[in-house]
């Protein structure tokens, strides 16, 4: 019997992992309990990284036809919003558009890939079976984990060579793997609610903070919005049952004057600052993406950007790691990259509620101080839209001495008069960028070098915006987007050396930790 990649969750997370690996040519099983995805979309944003992520495979083309841009982000409820427009991005702005939408786009996607996408299926159990009774891989082709589910027509079971958890703060998989949910019970809530409103404010986004609370507003398609509210008597540790509209008009109201004549809710919902972080990210056989992975507070909109770049991190070195063409210790990088990643997440996270429910005296004066620091530091303000943009996210780069640039995102370079970057990573390969330096045969092209990666020759970049790029060689681009290894070596002996050893540990890492 054929092994698939079994992905447990039906959401962005799991339907953007397995357009990654069925674009490999990964079997993959997609198993999601509900039958129909959820119209009711807690996430509304996507941010210019995640647009970049989808990007990389030509896959971005229809949310940025049907998504609203707004080129900003909030950080804390602030009276200035960050601008989003000096990044170094082709994408400097977020995009809103309801995470079922997403979960349409990305989900159509995969399966025109292949992908086996089972709505309806519920797993209730995952059980290693040889290979370590934890999971451990011995050497990539001992051992399964028997998958239990329960389907329309009854239960069955199924054998996979790896499960990936992306199954939400509750995560089944993550409960079998044994991997433990670390963190802190919520402090504070918040309210939302779509809402038709008889008496919309202008402008595509509205907020307000003052010491009766905080409120966001955004339109929604079909002539709704969006309203997200925050004020002292969420401060609790206590859950005060279902929220109606009779209390969300009347705390809109305190906040803003006016209720904007809302009526007809399809949607109101209470939520919180619980923010827990798994131990690992991956067990033997089991791993962890999205909200299995990082549980926090939906403040700035991030959540479902971490899932997908965890997704897009993940999808290739599980590729290679199925088909067996990469060392074990790969797929160990994954929780070293993408650990830290939601380890920040709910720090800023938290520290945005902290700013956001400072409901005295002494929290606006905080909140006004930040401000003013930020409008007059240019520099503090970038690098808070960097990091809420996810563009800040850069790697360990393994080993001693190494090029700045390792780890980092690669930005869109133009290569030639046609192409760019992200064009040649739509088949989900890694690239050489040889830039007229070693072994140079003739002008712009790429050769096949084989499963391992390909090379693209051209003209070095000397875009004066680039200063990092100016003098590099050759960089070895890997398939999410970020440089595993640059040079700026002008010997085209030692220059094609170094290309050969950076392109043989792509896929063979010197293992630093193993997780089990």
């Amino acid at each position: 019997m054929e092994k698939n990649v079994v992905v447990v969750g039906g959401g962005p997370t799991g339907m953007w992992l397995a357009c990654e690996l069925r674009l490999a040519g990964v079997p993959t099983v997609v198993l999601e309990q509900d039958a129909d995805i959820d119209q009711h979309s807690r996430a509304l944003t996507v941010h210019p990284r995640t647009i970049e992520t989808l990007a990389l495979r030509g896959a971005h083309v229809e949310l940025l036809a049907e998504g609203g841009r707004i080129p900003s982000g909030h950080f804390a409820v602030l009276d200035d919003r960050l601008d989003f427009r000096p990044l170094d991005t082709d994408f400097p702005f977020t995009l809103t558009i309801p995470q079922a939408r997403t979960t349409e786009l990305l989900q159509a996607r995969a399966v025109a890939l292949g992908a086996d996408v089972r709505r309806g299926h519920r797993v209730t159990d995952c059980v290693v079976t040889g290979g370590g009774t934890d999971g451990a891989v011995a050497d990539g082709t001992d051992g399964a984990v028997t998958v239990s589910v329960r389907g329309p027509d009854g239960a069955y079971a199924m054998e996979a060579a790896y499960v990936v958890g992306c199954d939400g703060t509750r995560s089944l998989v993550r409960e079998r793997a044994g991997i433990d949910f670390e963190g802190t019970r919520f402090t504070a809530l918040g309210a939302l609610g779509d809402v038709v409103l008889a008496d919309p404010p202008s402008g595509p986004v509205t907020s307000e903070w003052t010491t009766d609370g905080t409120l966001m507003l955004v339109p929604l398609s079909g002539g709704r919005h969006r309203i997200a509210l925050h004020s002292p008597e969420d401060l609790r540790t206590d859950w005060p049952g279902e929220l109606t509209i009779e209390e969300f008009r009347a705390r809109v109201r305190r906040i803003t004057g006016t209720d904007y004549g809302m009526h007809s809710p399809s949607w109101l919902s209470r939520y919180g600052n619980t923010s827990r972080l798994a131990r690992h990210y991956r067990r033997g056989r089991f791993l962890l993406a999205g909200d299995a992975a990082h549980q926090h507070m939906p403040m700035g909109g991030v959540g479902l950007n971490v899932g997908v770049q965890d997704a897009m991190n993940l999808g290739w070195k599980l590729a290679v790691a199925f088909h067996g063409r990469a060392a074990d210790a790969l797929l160990d990088t994954y929780h070293d990259e993408r650990h830290p990643v939601g380890a920040d997440t709910i720090e800023h996270t938290q520290a945005q509620t902290a700013l956001m429910a400072g409901f005295s005296p002494q929290g606006s004066a905080l909140r006004s101080l930040l401000g003013k620091l930020i409008a007059e530091q240019p520099q503090l303000q970038d690098a808070l839209a960097e990091r809420l943009s996810g563009l800040s996210v850069k790697y360990p780069a393994p080993g001693g001495r190494h090029h700045p640039l390792a780890g980092c995102r690669a930005p869109n370079l133009r290569l030639s008069g046609t192409e760019h970057l992200f064009d040649l990573l739509e088949d989900g390969r890694p690239v050489l960028v040889d830039f007229a330096r070693a072994a140079d045969t003739g002008g712009p092209g790429a050769d096949s070098d084989g499963a391992d990666a390909r090379r693209y020759r051209c003209p070095r970049v000397g875009e004066q915006s680039r200063p990092a790029w100016a003098s590099v060689s050759a960089a070895l681009i890997r398939p999410d987007g970020y440089v595993a290894w640059a040079s700026d070596e002008t010997e085209p002996a030692v220059l094609s050396a170094a290309i050969g050893k950076a392109v043989a540990a792509l896929h063979h890492p010197e293992p630093e930790r193993h997780h089990a």
